[in-house]
């Protein structure tokens, strides 16, 4: 089995031209050495991975090879002493270093000193070294790296040439990236790289690592999917799921898309940043003069234009103002979970068309639940009329099923299913057993059509009215009696002074006509049924109302209140 070469230090550059991302200070150095105007220490400083420790070294190489032809295979090994400050930090350890100072080299022009980690020295060790580092021999360079330049003391700071490393920017890694998935004849997909370089936050080694466990992960075919999966990362999909249903307006799914965010282990955190970045991103991309500002692929990009032409400037502004809030107050919230879903109904309502009247919405306006409700009764609707539909295709399919049994006459024994009490069935055919009966009272094109008098109709009329009295149905007798029938050849009007009178008789409407209609032998007899608002009985709330009601039976009153000068 080939013994396995991480990629870190597979792909260390070797000399200036192969660091990435620090082009200032690796031409500074190049020209320093060309120049002959190198200091004697120098310091290193920067976040971690960005290429300290490898600039020393390549620096430590270049400055002893004569002319401007550099061989790479020539180390200079002899000549170049790595000293861990992190496990050599005393005072012992910097005098023996200051011992070996005072020997020049063998080999070459320069001895090298690299102290890796020099923010751990001790305070003593500090001291000690004080004196070597401002006169050191004229072969004698030092290279002094650390990630915490605030440590060290600015004795010193004061005595080297410092160099800040940045951060690697995320397109640099990318193609870094892209190189040596080239070169190690991996397919990559372009958002899978770039993913990887955003989560190794400007460190090219730590890119790497995750490049090389990715590639483990996908058996050399890196994805876009497999990358956030084995990274556990929420994938720009997340986000592009989540804006669009807030587009929607609808407030249930985005609550059930942020639990199955929650369920795979991401922070409410964590989500509600990064949807203040998406909101922000879409927000550059409604620009083409803002796209490169974009640092995603270019598949991710094409997204992005998309959903941006759907959302208005305004939404944009609202929702970024409203996600940067939430952020901002996560950490002292006590429930965090509720403040992130207030944050999203709210984002969800933003575009809510709002049919109050109000010129302004609420900045914390959401969609009220009777909305969705009502959405619900709709596909409620929708399901029992299908359900109808298909209920009425069945029976008929039966009936020619059971016309066929009938001619070809069987042992067999059909089986008669029945529906549950609770199915949409049961429902559906409940509805077609109500409306049978209605549809047989308008159905009367061949049933007698007996003449009737009016004398005859009032009779039959009273004695109906008296025997709903008599069997306890006063509510529905005392209607009957508010007005006296009119009757126009089969067209019987009645006038009642409210609506709800009304309605309760249309709910009796069927009981009653059949009740007639057989009675007198007439099929065609039906109710013209009117609401006459002026005999509604009008009360007196207010004291001018009051005052005026009692002025429409006493006149006197007028002078009354006059001569003695009353309120109402």
């Amino acid at each position: 089995m080939e013994h396995f070469i991480v990629s870190a230090r597979k792909y260390r550059p070797q000399v200036f031209e192969d660091v990435v991302g620090q082009k200032a200070i690796t031409n500074t150095l190049e020209n320093a050495i060309k120049n002959n105007h190198l200091a004697q220490a120098l310091l290193f400083t920067g976040p971690r991975g960005v290429g300290k420790t490898t600039c020393a070294r390549i620096l430590a190489k270049r400055i002893n090879q004569a002319g401007a032809t550099i061989n790479p295979d020539e180390d200079f090994a002899f000549n170049i002493f790595e000293l861990d400050a992190a496990s050599n930090n005393s005072v012992d350890d910097i005098r023996n270093l200051t011992d070996q100072v005072r020997i020049p080299p063998q080999t070459g022009k320069y001895k090298v000193y690299i102290i890796d980690e020099v923010h751990m020295l001790s305070q003593a060790a500090f001291n000690a070294f004080l004196k070597t580092l401002e006169e050191p021999p004229a072969h004698a360079i030092f290279i002094l790296a650390t990630t915490e330049k605030h440590k060290i003391i600015p004795t010193i700071l004061s005595r080297c040439q410092i160099f800040d490393f940045k951060r690697i920017g995320v397109i640099d890694i990318k193609e870094y990236l892209h190189k040596i998935a080239k070169e190690e004849n991996i397919n990559a997909d372009d958002d899978a790289l770039h993913i990887i370089a955003q989560k190794a936050d400007g460190a090219l080694r730590d890119a790497l690592s995750i490049f090389d466990r990715v590639v483990s992960f996908s058996n050399e075919n890196i994805t876009r999917q497999a990358v956030a999966e084995n990274l556990n990362v929420l994938d720009y999909d997340s986000y592009f799921n989540t804006t669009q249903l807030i587009l929607e307006n609808n407030i249930p799914q985005v609550l059930i898309a942020f639990n199955e965010i929650l369920a795979k282990g991401f922070e409410g955190h964590h989500f509600i940043a990064g949807l203040a970045s998406h909101f922000r991103d879409l927000l550059v991309a409604k620009d083409s003069a803002t796209i490169p500002l974009l640092e995603v692929g270019d598949a991710t990009k094409k997204q992005y234009n998309e959903q941006s032409k759907k959302c208005k400037l305004s939404f944009l502004l609202k929702a970024i103002d409203l996600a940067n809030e939430c952020d901002l107050k996560y950490k002292n919230s006590k429930n965090q979970r509720l403040l992130v879903e207030l944050t999203l109904m709210q984002l969800a309502s933003i575009s809510f068309p709002d049919k109050s009247g109000e010129k302004k919405k609420h900045k914390n306006f959401i969609i009220p639940a009777s909305h969705f409700i009502k959405t619900t009764k709709v596909a409620v609707k929708e399901i029992i009329k299908k359900q109808a539909v298909s209920v009425q295709e069945n029976s008929v399919k039966r009936s020619v099923v059971t016309l066929e049994t009938v001619k070809k006459p069987t042992l067999n024994k059909r089986v008669i299913r029945r529906s549950s009490a609770l199915s949409l069935n049961s429902i559906s055919k409940k509805k077609e057993v109500i409306k049978k009966p209605v549809d047989d009272l308008d159905n009367n094109e061949n049933k007698p059509k007996d003449f009737f008098t009016e004398t005859q109709f009032l009779e039959l009329w009273n004695s109906y009215v008296k025997k709903l009295e008599e069997n306890g149905e006063k509510i529905i007798a005392s209607i009957l009696k508010t007005d006296t029938p009119k009757i126009n050849e089969n067209s019987i009007h009645l006038t009642f002074p409210n609506s709800m009178m009304k309605a309760e008789l249309l709910r009796v409407r069927p009981k009653l006509l059949r009740s007639f209609r057989e009675k007198l032998n007439n099929y065609s007899i039906d109710f013209e049924i009117t609401v006459n608002d002026d005999h509604q009985k009008k009360f007196a709330y207010t004291p001018q109302e009051k005052y005026n009601k009692l002025l429409e039976k006493n006149k006197a009153l007028a002078k009354l209140k006059s001569t003695f000068k009353l309120d109402l």
